[in-house]
């Protein structure tokens, strides 16, 4: 298996150097040469296997040219330390809890699956890797966490003052050793330009080694793969007729939603993929009228998803070879306002007595509309982040208290360490440097 970079088809590349750069040019990301195909038996037998098992399989399709077979499964056996379960809400909705990992959200799976990949491939090397990400929430946290004090590797996390969570910043902001946060007077745009540009600048990179951890690089698309093929597994489990199944996925930068679409394209038979956003709807626009319409992101109470140019939409499009009409047989798309996201989250709690985060909320949202038209089919949404990272906005919204869980109290505790800078890519090359 080879990969691409999206700015050159014809030029190829192994896994490591796809996975240790991340991104070329400034808007440039990896592609697998082709979608490798799982057996049909195995998938027909899925809810049969582990997740640990799943994982396995998946995984092996795109590494085991670059990993041996016992790391690959140390890997994963390692990175998927904990539960991922599949929790029923209402009749024919399910919920993905994606929140049971170390820092309390669905980015775990892939950051922490990309430390150990990277840890790998520098186990004998002497070379230093700086990663350079932007956060609009959870993945600063979850990259802290999974590449803190990892030797070789030096950490820089960009994310916009004032637009993540309370407990959100905490948790990238104070781990300290090889971990650093930059706090930006800006949008997760501008943190998300600023970082392209690094990866752009052939000067800097003469001095510093950069690797990406976002989504944007392959070793986070690859496993959140994984919990595709998990969650069909459970409801097949919960049900043998569970057949026609649509999951729904709150989605900002869209990497997430990629995942599940390569899944589909490896053989998982998912019914349809429904992207669920925010009021920074340029993806069901673009479902709606055929016309991709980047915006500046708008700020909403489900910060994660405020992304108003996705990055991985280049590698949806590149899934379907450009074919707009396939994207849309495949895919769905709703957006949902602020007061329809916590009013989803009141009926929710009150009917079902099941807590939503304000990204839940608007997955189950768009679900329950997709359902009005398709009403015999099993839905799945995803809940990417337990409730009370938000716990301002829940408890507001629900006006009952939310019990913090361990992880996050003692991150809550801890004293915030971040540096100030305006949105100016000189400035943060002038830092890096």
């Amino acid at each position: 298996m080879k990969y691409y970079n999206l700015n050159e088809p014809s030029k190829l590349v192994a896994l490591k150097e796809a996975v240790l750069t991340g991104i070329q040019g400034s808007e440039g990301l990896f592609m697998p040469q082709h979608i490798p195909q799982l057996e049909k038996s195995f998938v027909e037998n899925l809810q049969h296997y582990s997740l640990q098992e799943i994982a396995f399989e998946v995984a092996k399709l795109f590494l085991n040219e670059d990993v041996e077979e016992d790391a690959i499964r140390e890997i994963v056996n390692d990175a998927l330390n904990f539960e991922i379960p599949l929790v029923k809400v209402s009749d024919n909705i399910f919920s993905l809890e994606l929140f049971h990992g170390p820092t309390l959200a669905f980015k775990d799976v892939g950051a922490r699956f990309m430390a150990r990949l990277f840890a790998y491939f520098l186990k004998n090397d002497n070379q230093q890797i700086h990663i350079l990400v932007a956060t609009s929430g959870d993945t600063g946290g979850a990259v802290a966490n999974a590449f803190w004090n990892v030797p070789n590797i030096d950490v820089t996390i960009l994310y916009p003052s004032g637009k993540v969570s309370f407990l959100q910043e905490k948790q990238l902001t104070t781990l300290g050793k090889n971990i650093r946060a930059l706090e930006i007077n800006g949008t997760f745009d501008d943190c998300q330009q600023m970082v392209k540009q690094a990866f752009a600048d052939d000067t800097l990179q003469q001095h510093v080694t950069l690797a990406s951890a976002n989504s944007i690089n392959l070793a986070r698309l690859i496993p959140q793969s994984f919990y595709y093929f998990w969650a069909y597994a459970q409801a097949r489990n919960i049900n043998e007729n569970n057949k026609n199944i649509a999951v729904c996925v709150p989605s900002g930068n869209f990497g997430n939603l990629t995942a599940g679409l390569m899944a589909k394209k490896m053989g998982l038979p998912i019914h349809q993929f429904i992207a669920a956003t925010n009021a920074n709807d340029i993806v069901p626009q673009y479902l709606s009228t055929g016309t991709y319409n980047p915006q500046p992101s708008q700020q909403t109470i489900s910060n994660a998803m405020d992304v108003g140019n996705p990055s991985n939409f280049s590698r949806i499009m590149a899934l379907y070879n450009d074919d707009y009409e396939a994207v849309k047989k495949d895919l769905t798309g709703f957006s949902f306002s602020d007061e329809t996201t916590k009013a989803t989250m009141v009926n929710v709690f009150q009917q079902e007595y099941y807590t939503l985060d304000p990204h839940g909320a608007v997955g189950y949202a768009a679900l329950k509309e997709y359902q009005k038209a398709t009403p015999d089919c099993t839905g799945i949404f995803f809940e990417t982040a337990h409730p009370a990272k938000f716990m301002d906005v829940v408890e507001k919204t629900l006006r009952v208290k939310i019990k913090v869980p361990n992880a996050l109290q003692e991150a809550a505790n801890k004293t915030k360490r971040a540096d100030k800078m305006e949105a100016n890519y000189d400035s943060l090359k002038e830092y890096l440097l």
